[in-house]
């Protein structure tokens, strides 16, 4: 019986699968998600007093980059034991380092109680947030793609995507509600800690994954065939796939630059610059926010099952190009400081973003052969988070500050919508027989890099 085949046997499975990696990816993306609002919110004047609005606001939105760059290194550590020794222990791991770095950000005192080792101590807790992170995605990703009957490989996939908007959509809602309840000055003393603290409640999760969740038979499989190799022939799966995809790497790095760089400028910069720079409320601009996010949730499946019927890459360019385009109405949009057009803007920028993203776990995991997937996958998206995604409020501010207008950053997210247009036509599309435990429909398995006798 072929892998894809026992799959098909075992559908209660594999939904059991898929709903604990959406869970996992929801609450590491709502510790991830609520730096990214306290940055915007709070964290500036007090980690980083003395400064200006703006510079307060840079340096906050540059903590918040470090956790990005820390992902390479999280995608790296995760993904080399991820294909040594399974997807399911490592995604445990990084759950449990996220819960306890974020508990403690929570608990961290401001400038004014310990001085200087306060922003020191908040971009060492980012940086296991990064790491952390880094190394989460692929391997929950890796367990619902891997777990997917066959042909709904995107869908499944799209079940862990909707983890980024869930845990975008809790954080919100709760500094939503604090904001409601609480004055400015009690949000400013202890309201915003209130969402790290939360994170403690998710800890014995990572003990549920561990211990009641199985591994992918793929990753059996794959072990099974390692393990007649004799070991000295047997390398680090990061070597093997840089050495022998690395075109699939850059290809993965390059078509994601545009999802991440847009989806944080829209939650965290834009957040910014309508409440600092436009005078916006802040309730105002979380609730667009959350309601955009919302939809985004509801879309990622919707595309993600488009792309199990008609491919990934033509869900994915149209998405890219609704991106590209609408970015030169979305800002202006919002500048008028109307409620209904600044959720319209946000609305459709989200579809875009959804286009894209629903059918990227699929995309990546049919990218590499499944004893290089993990390290494969987790690199090419953390590189491309770290010197894209993670600066993005931080570049947003800074092209505002120069240019003086926000055509300057619509430009800037045009120039990668098509840089992952160009990088979408490198990405060759061969038939099924590619490899059997691709899971997809004919014609739709991605082969980038993909030894055809894995």
């Amino acid at each position: 019986m072929s892998t894809q085949q026992a799959i098909a046997t075992q559908p209660t499975r594999a939904r059991r699968i898929a709903f604990a990696a959406t869970a996992a990816a929801s609450i590491e993306w709502y510790d991830f998600f609520i730096y990214a609002t306290a940055a915007a919110l709070v964290l500036g004047p007090l980690f980083f007093p003395g400064a200006s609005p703006a510079a307060a606001v840079l340096a906050s939105f540059a903590t918040f980059g470090v956790g990005f760059v820390a992902r390479p290194i999280g995608g790296v550590i995760f993904g080399h034991f991820g294909d040594k020794v399974g997807r399911k222990p490592m995604l445990a791991i990084a759950l449990g380092l996220m819960a306890v770095a974020t508990t403690l950000i929570g608990l961290l005192p401001s400038y004014d109680t310990i001085g200087v080792l306060a922003p020191i101590a908040l971009v060492v807790l980012r940086i296991c947030q990064g790491v952390s992170v880094g190394g989460q995605w692929a391997g929950a990703m890796l367990l619902a793609t891997e777990s997917a009957p066959p042909g709904k490989r995107g869908l499944y996939g799209s079940l862990v995507q909707i983890g980024v908007p869930i845990g975008m959509i809790l954080g919100n809602a709760v500094f939503l509600v604090l904001a409601a309840v609480l004055s400015d000055e009690q949000f400013m003393d202890w309201g915003w800690r209130v969402p790290f603290l939360l994170s403690a409640v998710f800890v014995p999760f990572a003990f549920y994954i561990h211990h009641r969740i199985d591994d992918t038979p793929e990753f059996k499989h794959a072990e099974e065939k390692l393990a007649s190799q004799p070991l000295a022939q047997r390398r680090s799966p990061i070597l093997d796939v840089l050495r022998q995809h690395p075109k699939a790497v850059l290809l993965a790095t390059s078509v994601f630059l545009v999802i991440g760089v847009a989806f944080y400028m829209l939650i965290a910069g834009l957040l910014d610059y309508g409440t600092r720079a436009l005078g916006i409320s802040k309730g105002s601009m979380l609730a667009a926010v959350l309601i955009s996010v919302g939809a985004m949730a509801a879309f990622l499946p919707l595309f993600a099952g488009l792309s199990d019927r008609v491919g990934r890459k033509p869900v994915y360019a149209a998405g890219a190009v609704v991106t590209g385009v609408w970015v030169f109405a979305m800002f202006p949009l919002v500048e008028t400081g109307n409620q209904g057009l600044i959720i319209l803007a946000l609305l459709v920028a989200m579809l875009g973003l959804a286009m894209m993203y629903g059918p990227q776990a699929a995309l990546f995991s049919e990218m590499f052969p499944a004893h290089l997937r993990y390290s494969g996958a987790s690199l090419g998206a953390q590189i491309a988070n770290a010197i894209g995604a993670g600066f993005a409020p931080f570049i947003m501010v800074l092209l505002l500050e120069w240019t003086g207008s926000s055509l300057s950053v619509a430009v800037y997210i045009a120039a990668l919508a098509g840089l992952a247009l160009i990088s979408l036509a490198f990405i060759t599309v061969t038939p099924e027989k590619v490899r059997e435990d691709a899971g997809a429909a004919p014609g739709l398995v991605v082969a980038a890099g993909v030894d055809p006798e894995d």
